[in-house]
């Protein structure tokens, strides 16, 4: 006798994905943590921001100034720091709409260069004097030219395994939170802030910047030409046999959404089923099964899930009233129609920042920071899982994270240091 499958929860649904998102994001902010451990006390590395950055333009923060000096300097940095990146991101949306996507590949690829060459090369000289490494300057130019070249490849071409591109994402990632963290105290705080604020505004409002650039790659089926890291999906079809389960391709070829999709009720073209072999692909048919991996699906009702940043839930409606010619509902977040999750790589640098920036005081708040983070991870998660609707990556991070340091740092520091001093175990 059979019996009803019980329905699978979110969290067993969406429990890899948010695995797939969580390990990177945790990846970098160790990574910055122990970079700041290591380089924080070096003054050599301290000096590298004193010629002045973008986020410090409009004040240089002094340890002799009050607090409240700090406060409206660090408040006027974060406000142009803002305003050039709206800028920026309208300048990339009007570039995009008119089709400059070469341009705009290329510009990235310079920017990534910029990142892997100067920024990767600087910090390596900061490692290499602090644990005295002996490496001439010949073997360190050729070393690095090759990793930031490779870098670059990797990023914005498929000709690499993925596993190598996610690599570098995180690395870039690491490398520019860095040097966010090497911004005075009250800036980066107040940085923080801002910035999941203008992300807040910037992705839900009608002409957000974030928004109005989401929905022209949508409409046009193409990708952002961004720094964006992507995790390959994962399709559960139980009509395809038991475990088996379909991943995409790391491919650079894009199927057509939309065709083909009637007159297959139970299992598409390219899908050719075996016993023993579980599914495989005929190759004349192997665009359909690309369509199929793009979000066409030939089954009753199945579901991508992908629920951060590219969410796509798909039903196949088989009623009396419905048209044979009508779509299926589409609902995507994010960047084209892939299936993949992706998420921005300036997530993962504030997200690390934040952490970054803890490490400097003591590793209590670290750990608190990074539990804040992870949960406002999850919490978005959770609400785009519900509501299908697009959610900016960092404001309950970057909230959280900065509730969890003052709360930290005022009040659970003292009540530990005070147990530790009347030896009081808890």
């Amino acid at each position: 006798m059979e019996q009803n499958p019980r329905p699978r929860s979110i969290l067993e649904t969406c429990g890899e994905e948010i695995i797939k998102i969580v390990t990177p994001v945790s990846i970098c902010m160790l990574s910055v943590v122990i970079l700041v451990s290591i380089l924080n006390g070096d003054s050599s590395s301290n000096d590298a921001v004193s010629f002045g950055t973008m986020a410090t333009i409009a004040y240089s923060e002094n340890s002799s100034d009050s607090i409240w000096d700090k406060f409206k300097g660090a408040l006027l940095n974060s406000l142009v720091f803002v305003a050039l990146v709206t800028v920026v991101t309208f300048l990339l949306v009007f570039l995009f709409y008119l089709r400059c996507t070469r341009f705009l590949k290329y510009y990235m690829g310079f920017s990534a260069f910029l990142v892997l060459g100067f920024m990767g090369g600087e910090i390596a000289l900061f490692l290499i004097k602090k644990f005295s490494l002996p490496i001439d300057c010949i073997t360190f130019a050729i070393g690095l030219f090759n990793f930031t070249v490779v870098g670059v490849l990797a990023v914005f071409t498929s000709k690499m395994a993925i596993l190598v591109t996610q690599a570098y994402l995180v690395v870039i990632g690491m490398l520019v939170a860095y040097w966010f963290t090497l911004l005075p105290e009250w800036t980066t705080w107040v940085l923080l802030v801002a910035m999941s604020l203008y992300d807040l505004a910037a992705v839900l409002l009608p002409g957000g910047p974030l928004r109005l650039l989401v929905e022209l790659a949508i409409s046009r089926d193409e990708d952002i030409p961004a720094l964006v890291y992507e995790a390959r999906p994962i399709i559960n079809d139980s009509g395809l046999g038991d475990g088996v389960v379909q991943r995409r391709v790391w491919r650079e070829g894009r199927g057509d959404l939309g065709e083909n999709q009637s007159g297959n009720s139970n299992t598409g073209p390219g899908l050719v089923s075996n016993s023993n072999q579980g599914t495989h692909l005929s190759g004349e048919n192997q665009r359909n099964i690309v369509n199929a991996e793009e979000g066409q699906v030939f089954r009753g009702e199945s579901e991508l899930a992908a629920p951060l940043i590219q969410h796509i839930n798909i039903r196949m409606i088989y009623q009396e009233n419905t048209a044979p010619s009508e779509n299926p509902v589409l609902e995507g977040i994010g960047l084209g129609s892939s299936g993949a999750i992706k998420l921005g790589l300036g997530d993962f640098v504030f997200y690390s920042v934040l952490v970054g920036r803890a490490a400097m005081y003591d590793f209590m708040t670290v750990y608190a920071c990074y539990l804040a983070v992870i949960a406002g991870l999850g919490l978005t998660l959770m609400l785009l899982a519900f509501y299908r609707k697009a959610l900016p990556a960092l404001p309950f991070s970057v909230m959280l994270g900065v509730l969890f340091y003052l709360l930290t740092r005022l009040l659970l520091e003292v009540f530990v240091v005070q147990c530790s001093m009347n030896l009081l175990m808890f």
